[in-house]
Formats: C-alpha cells, structure tokens, sequence
C-alpha cells in the first residue's frame, strides 16, 4: 500500500506538545481528514481524547495509549522563550530527554505497540554549519544544542528496541506568525523596526508551518522513513536574505541592525545560535517525493501573514 492509500485510512494518532504552535495545527490538520488524535496533558484526563502524563516523572498513563497507529512527540521548553540561564538550559534538556525518554518506555511496555514514533528534534542537531550545506549523512555539531540533540535522540532507543519506526523530525526554523522564533519578528517587521542580525550572512534553515504539519504527517504516512529526516525548505537562505523578504512581503523598511554584541547581551549563551550558520537540505523528504506547498522564503512569509 502506498503512502496515499495508507493517509486515507483513519489513524488514531496521539500527540504530545498538542498546545504548542506546531502540535495544535497538527491536531487541527489530522482532526480534518478524520482522524483519531489523543492529546497527552500534563494534568488528569478530563475528555476521552486525553491521556495524562508527567515527564519529569517519567509517567505516562500507557493504558491510554493502547490502539494508538502511531505517536507524534513534540513536547520540550521553548528554546528562544527566555535568556538561557544555567537553570534554563537544565530545562531545555531535561523536558526533551525525560520527555522522549518517558514517551518511548510507555509505548514499549505496550503489548500491541504503535507501528511509528514520529519524535520531533531539531536542526540544532548539526551545530554552525557556516556555508557548508548538510543533510542528515552529517555527524552532530558541537556545543550545548547539539548536545542536547543527540541525548534527546538516544532516549528513543526503547521504542526501537521494541520494533516500533521510530523518526527523527529535525525541524528548521517554522515561518508562523502565531508563535515560536518568527512569531517575535513579525510584529518588528510590520511595525518597521525589523532588520538584520548581525552581519546577516549567516544561513537560516526555514520551512512554513503548513510544510512542517505535512511533513510530520508524512513521516507517520511513510513506511520507508526511519531515523533523521530534516524538515526544512530546499533553499536555505541567509538572514539579511530573510530580512530583505519580510520587507518586501510586508512592505515596510527594514533598514536597521541588531549588532551582535547587543545580541549577547539581550540573548545570553541562545545568541550563539541566532548568529551562528545552518545550511541544512532535506535530502530525505525529497527522497521520498515530499512536495512543498511553499519552498521559497516570499512564499512561506506570505503563507504566514495571511
């Protein structure tokens, strides 16, 4: 059977992160086609459609994930919600690790297990890239991200044991305007205040929310698809590149800077990422005959301010 047939069969799906800016479009999109989604909530289940967890215990009400097709894990602290404190970088790595560490436990105590974990990571998997352009053949990078990355990865490997497709969602940055990264930049842009950061030669790996939900949607749809998959458009593009485009499809100015040193100071340790380079290619998505509805930076931009 393939992917298209497969995609036209009711799934129960269960989704962690269901809340945030990329799992609630998910919920949306599988709740659309007809689909079965369980949201885990970090509370006791008030609605049949819940399933209570508490990663930082490492609990999961497994019962509630009997009959599940498959698990999309999304949950973790926002990476650029606050300035990284040592305390704060603890919980960016401890809501990733003990959260897909708790995730895969459960699902591989089922005696029925879902065929797929679809186990959302990120590009910060690959370090600064500079202008270097990598898919996912490439070794993890070094520092606190792509430290992260790697254990946040490796806490899967009970669902693997367990003989369930487990893929790694390496997502870019999601061009919204509801929330994450490029949610902070369109109220800057429209406003006229927007500009590049630093020297705006650094790359930035993107891809729209609309091609992030069918990605995701993909990877649970596709039996060949375990391990890395990237999910970001064809083209990186630079950040001044990305600052001439919001002004353009915007309309407004975009003429000042952010230098770095003022970077540093408002960011902490996360400005190493908002000044470093990733030149990162969806080889595989590609591979398997993904199509993106908006590959180009206009594009996803003006997907977003609609």
């Amino acid at each position: 059977m393939d992917p298209m047939q497969r995609s036209a069969l009711r799934k129960r799906v269960a989704v962690t992160g269901a809340s945030g800016l990329i799992g609630s479009a998910l919920v949306r999109s599988l709740r659309a086609d007809g689909h079965d989604v369980l949201r885990l909530v970090r509370r006791p289940a008030r609605t049949a459609d819940e399933v209570e967890w508490d990663p930082a215990r490492l609990y999961v009400d497994a019962a509630g994930l009997v009959g599940v097709d498959s698990v999309v894990h999304l949950a973790g602290a926002g990476v650029g919600e606050r300035r990284w404190t040592e305390a704060y970088k603890r919980e960016i790595r401890d809501s990733r690790v003990l959260g897909t560490t708790a995730i895969s436990q459960a699902l591989a105590s089922l005696a029925d297990p879902p065929e797929s974990l679809v186990c959302g990571t990120a590009l910060g998997w690959y370090g600064d890239t500079g202008s270097r352009a990598v898919d996912e053949s490439a070794p993890a990078g070094t520092g606190f991200l792509p430290s992260v990355c790697v254990e946040w990865e490796a806490a899967a490997a009970p669902a693997e044991e367990a003989g369930i497709r487990v893929t790694y969602a390496r997502t870019g940055l999601v061009v919204a305007r509801e929330g994450g990264a490029w949610g902070r930049l369109f109220p800057l842009f429209r406003a006229g205040i927007g500009g590049r950061m630093g020297d705006g030669r650094q790359y930035w790996s993107f891809i729209s929310l609309h091609d992030e939900v069918a990605a995701l949607r993909h990877l649970v749809d596709t039996p060949s698809l375990a391990g890395p998959v990237n999910l970001t458009a064809p083209d990186p593009v630079t950040n001044r590149e990305v600052t001439a485009a919001m002004g353009r499809v915007l309309r407004r100015p975009t003429l000042l800077t952010v230098p770095a040193p003022a970077l540093r100071v408002v960011l902490g340790d996360f400005a190493q990422d908002v000044l470093g380079s990733q030149r990162v290619l969806p080889g595989r998505l590609l591979e398997t005959g993904f199509d993106f509805a908006f590959p180009g930076i206009d594009d996803a931009i003006r997907a977003a301010a609609r």
